[in-house]
């Protein structure tokens, strides 16, 4: 795993690589936020991930939420870091049960919405996101959007630390 050093040090393309997942299925966030460099923790980093994002177009914000799988699914698209997120909270291998509240849900979230339910799963356990899941549908577009965005820029932090291993180092403490 890199350390925030040698990601600050890297060239163009192995730092693209390496923090291309962050954001799902959406590389152009890691391109973009190069030019912040260097990073003085990973809270700097982050905070710049997530203006680059919060300062996009609506359509390219849109279609960072939309490339997001649906939770509980079996997704084609769905990113390596996705499925392992899914599976620690208990979201793969559901109940036939399970599994069709899940996929009711989610299609009832979609049609209403246009986009996938969007939630940070790390810690959580499947009763909890199926009862967030059924709360949030209340919820109006505008409010959805923002939660959804919100959500994004926790998975990318979650996914951050993780990446880099520092998790309660001095380097994570400094903020910039």
């Amino acid at each position: 795993m890199p350390s925030l050093q040698s990601l600050n040090e890297a060239n163009e393309k192995n730092f693209t690589n390496c923090l291309s997942g962050i954001f799902e299925n959406s590389p152009w966030v890691a391109k973009k936020v190069l030019k912040f460099r260097p990073f003085h923790s990973v809270h700097h980093l982050h905070e710049r991930m997530v203006q680059i994002v919060a300062e996009s177009p609506l359509e390219e914000q849109l279609e960072l939420i939309r490339s997001h799988p649906h939770l509980g699914a079996a997704g084609i698209n769905m990113s390596e870091d996705s499925v392992n997120e899914q599976l620690q909270a208990g979201l793969k291998n559901l109940s036939q049960e399970d599994n069709d509240s899940f996929q009711q849900l989610n299609q009832a979230y979609l049609e209403k919405f246009d986009f996938p339910f969007i939630f940070a799963v790390k810690g959580k356990d499947k009763s909890t996101v199926h009862k967030v899941l059924e709360e949030r549908l209340t919820r109006s577009p505008a409010i959805e959007f923002e939660t959804a965005l919100c959500e994004i820029y926790q998975i990318a932090m979650f996914r951050l630390e993780d990446k880099l291993s520092i998790k309660g180092d001095s380097v994570y403490g400094q903020r910039t």
